[in-house]
């Protein structure tokens, strides 16, 4: 397909403009080393309330003593969180030991988050990595999954793990507790949620049980607990994984709500007793004040990318080594790949009802010059732009939004493994929800 002129300048000058912006920062780059979903919500949840508290006029730096905000007593070594360098936030959401047991000793961390802050561009890049994953603990702990390193050695054999398996420093964590979702959510007044397909299972001895429909629904607080633990439909933890994301943005959105400051009492009750964090009540205060920063056609996501694997009983996640690697690189690393000219495929992955939107956006991605490919496919759940490609990234992603606005606020995911793909080097998927 033959790009029209006004086009093609256009794309050549944004194609320009990302190579002066790498060579810029590139220098400046290689001097920073960087930096739930039970967790993650929960994480957000906190920070955002703390921010709108009026309390925060009477903090200072030094750590509570109790609960959520216990810490570590140390000197401060800069007035606020923020330097110009990126930071890597861990966060981690632990299971329960049973009844009366403690809330962090010996408990598994199944759902595993680095988020990655860069204060330069108000940027964030998550990786969600599957709590399977086959991986070799520190300290001859053996091979085990991932989520054994918190049971086995609390966050220190965690932060041990991530280093020397990945080379991701950690430089704070926040720990969630299994029930904190639970009660975070039902102080919230529940999270409207599309949950995508009908989800039922019981567990009586772990006293699990989920019973959703399909459709648009309110999550209560066990109600969300089961959404964020389903694993019975084929795809495990990566399936769990996209929905801890999609809950995360619902969540997002709950949060933005002018109703959340009547929410602020309770929901801080239930962070003192069920987080556990190395930061400060004023550091939070601080990313709280970042995280409100960031525009959300600026946050990306992926999932350490592998493949399953069964051993007897045991299934392991095992990660793929070089994919991995160019997901760390991109995401943690912030590097930025080399643009030759080349035009990307475009692809479109739609359900029935969205069949004359997918059409109009074929027909301006064809305006574009972008060779596009479609296909049409009954379950498909949430909308969403998928980077194939190492090479399409979120300046690129809003380079279209500016020709194509029904673009805006999509949530970005970087995706190499191509699962979500129609041959294509990016991928929209357009879906009832």
């Amino acid at each position: 397909m033959k790009i029209a002129n006004s086009n093609e300048e256009e794309y050549k000058a944004f194609l320009k403009n990302i190579r002066e912006e790498k060579k810029e920062t590139s220098n400046f780059a290689k001097l920073l080393f960087t930096i739930v979903l039970a967790i993650l919500c929960a994480v957000i949840v906190c920070v955002t309330v703390v921010e709108n508290s009026y309390l925060l006029e009477r903090i200072n730096e030094k750590p509570m003593e109790s609960g959520l905000f216990k810490a570590e007593k140390k000197k401060k070594s800069f007035d606020v969180p923020f330097s110009p360098r990126r930071q890597n936030i861990l966060l981690l959401g632990v299971d329960s030991n049973g009844e009366g047991a403690d809330l962090w000793e010996g408990t598994r961390s199944d759902t595993i988050i680095i988020v990655n802050l860069d204060p330069k561009t108000h940027s964030v890049c998550a990786i969600s990595i599957p709590r399977d994953s086959k991986v070799y603990l520190p300290d001859n702990k053996g091979i085990q999954k991932i989520n054994s390193a918190h049971a086995l050695g609390g966050v220190n054999l965690v932060k041990k793990t991530l280093k020397e398996t990945f080379g991701i420093k950690i430089d704070k964590y926040v720990i969630v507790h299994d029930e904190a979702v639970e009660k975070i959510v039902d102080a919230l007044g529940g999270i409207p949620i599309y949950v995508e397909k009908p989800m039922k299972y019981h567990d009586y001895a772990g006293k699990l049980h989920i019973d959703l429909n399909k459709g648009d629904t309110i999550l209560n607080g066990k109600q969300a607990v089961g959404y964020l633990r389903y694993r019975k439909d084929g795809l495990g933890d990566i399936g769990r994984t996209q929905r801890q994301q999609w809950f995360l943005k619902s969540l997002f959105d709950k949060l933005h709500s002018p109703q959340i400051i009547t929410k602020i009492p309770e929901v801080l009750n239930v962070c003192n007793t069920y987080i556990k964090t190395d930061m400060s009540f004023y550091e939070l205060s601080q990313y709280a004040a970042f995280a409100r920063s960031v525009d959300e056609n600026k946050i990306e996501i992926a999932t350490l990318p592998g493949a399953p694997n069964q051993k007897g009983y045991i299934s392991y996640w095992i990660l793929d080594p070089q994919k991995t690697q160019q997901v760390i690189n991109r995401m943690i690393y912030r590097e930025k790949p080399a643009l030759d000219g080349t035009k990307f495929k475009a692809g479109i992955m739609y359900s029935p009802k969205k069949e004359t939107e997918a059409q109009a956006m074929k027909e301006k991605f064809t305006e574009l010059g972008f060779e596009v490919n479609t296909l049409k496919l009954t379950h498909l759940s949430h909308r969403r732009f998928i980077a194939n490609k190492n090479e399409v990234t979120v300046d690129f992603l809003n380079w279209l939004q500016k020709k194509m606005p029904e673009l805006s606020n999509i949530q970005f995911i970087y995706d190499p493994t191509e699962t979500f793909s129609v041959n294509s080097d990016f991928t929209v998927v357009l879906a009832d929800q």
